[in-house]
């Protein structure tokens, strides 16, 4: 059988699918609550999984009285966390430095779709080899954040590529909604929070599983769903 053809392109979401930094998000989170005389759960804490920054800034306010306004909350996060990333650098997830090696040598484009500021963006980006990403979109850039699909459709447009033709990358629901709602074919890699089957969406227990026959099946729309009897890892 002869394999159909590549993504046009490969979209990444970045924390907890390309790197696991969303214990440093998690640990930053704390502290600043703390340092306002707070407390902050990590259940609390999962609910800001995937969404762009000022939403979780406002949700930190309401639930915790933080001072300050959601600018001034998402800043010193941002702080927090590129400081750990500066300090202990971004830890990939397993088969993520593999795969956007095969699709470098392959000549897929890639690009990094985050609702992360770039700052932060570019903290993670400066990890991974020079010319990995022909395009960044994040979360400071976009005027409506995950789960509505502007951020992909903004990194399509950038590479001159139609979102159906891509392939996502995705970890958390929010973000699966967003890159479905773009048109690009997607493939769920969850890390702290389970992603239900949906219709179109294909999901994996590991990058490690992902390889570039894996991808070109899953753009020529086939749905591959390992995780219906294996657990997260």
């Amino acid at each position: 059988m002869l394999t159909p053809p590549l993504p046009a392109a490969v979209l990444w979401d970045m924390d907890g699918t390309l790197v696991d930094t969303e214990p440093y998000w998690m640990a930053t989170e704390t502290e600043l609550v703390a340092r306002h005389g707070g407390s902050w759960t990590h259940e609390q804490a999962l609910q800001l999984v995937g969404n762009d920054l000022l939403t979780s800034a406002a949700i930190m306010k309401a639930q915790t009285g933080l001072p300050g306004t959601e600018e001034e909350i998402v800043g010193e996060l941002l702080d927090g966390v590129i400081a750990r990333v500066r300090a202990h650098g971004a830890p990939w997830r397993p088969g993520a430095r593999e795969l956007l090696a095969a699709l470098g040598e392959a000549g897929v484009p890639c690009a990094l779709v985050t609702m992360s500021w770039t700052s932060f963006a570019d903290a993670v980006v400066s990890a991974a080899p020079a010319g990995t990403f022909a395009a960044v979109v994040t979360g400071d850039e976009v005027a409506r954040g995950k789960p509505h699909p502007e951020a992909y459709l903004t990194a399509a447009e950038r590479l001159g590529v139609d979102p159906a033709a891509c392939v996502a990358l995705e970890d958390s629901p929010t973000g699966v909604t967003a890159a479905l709602a773009s048109g690009a074919r997607t493939i769920a890699v969850p890390l702290l929070l389970p992603v239900e089957p949906r219709p179109a969406l294909s999901r994996l227990a590991s990058l490690a599983d992902a390889d570039l026959e894996l991808l070109a099946r899953v753009a020529a729309g086939e749905v591959i769903d390992a995780l219906e009897a294996a657990p997260l890892r």
